[in-house]
C-alpha cells in the first residue's frame, strides 16, 4: 500500500487540450500511488469558459465546488443530457462518452475532476 499527500501549494497547472478560459492544476497523477490509474485535478473556470464537446478513454467524475455548468453528454442510448450542474452536484461518466461543459454564471466556477484509465 502506498499513499500521496498533495499540499494546497504543490499542485500544479497544466494545458488540457480543448479546453478554454480556465486555468486547470493537477492534484494527483496516476503513477502517484501504485502505479494506478486514477487522475484528479481542479479546474477553476472563468465566466464563459469550458471544455469543447468530445470524449476522452477515461472514466470521468465531475463535482462542482463552487458556481455553476452547463452540462451536454451524449450517452450511448438516444438520451441526450443538457442540464445545469450546481455547487454539491456531480457527473460521471464511462469512457469514450461525449461531453461537454461550460460556465454559464456570472461568477467563476470550481470543478474537481478525477478520471479513472480503464483496468488494462
Amino acid at each position: 500500500m502506498s499513499y500521496k499527500i498533495t499540499r494546497r501549494d504543490e499542485s500544479y497547472t497544466y494545458e488540457a487540450k480543448g479546453h478554454f478560459d480556465v486555468r486547470t492544476t493537477r492534484l494527483h497523477d496516476p503513477q502517484d500511488v501504485n502505479k494506478g490509474g486514477i487522475t484528479m485535478g481542479l479546474s477553476h473556470f472563468l465566466p464563459g469558459g469550458g471544455c469543447e464537446y468530445g470524449g476522452n478513454p477515461k472514466e470521468s467524475i465531475y463535482y462542482i465546488i463552487e458556481g455553476q455548468m452547463y452540462l451536454e453528454s451524449e450517452l450511448d442510448t438516444p438520451d441526450e443530457v443538457k442540464t445545469t450542474l450546481y455547487a454539491g452536484d456531480s457527473y460521471h461518466c464511462g469512457p469514450g462518452t461525449k461531453k461537454s461543459v461550460v460556465n454559464n454564471g456570472v461568477d467563476s466556477s470550481k470543478m474537481l475532476v478525477v478520471l479513472i484509465s480503464p483496468a488494462e
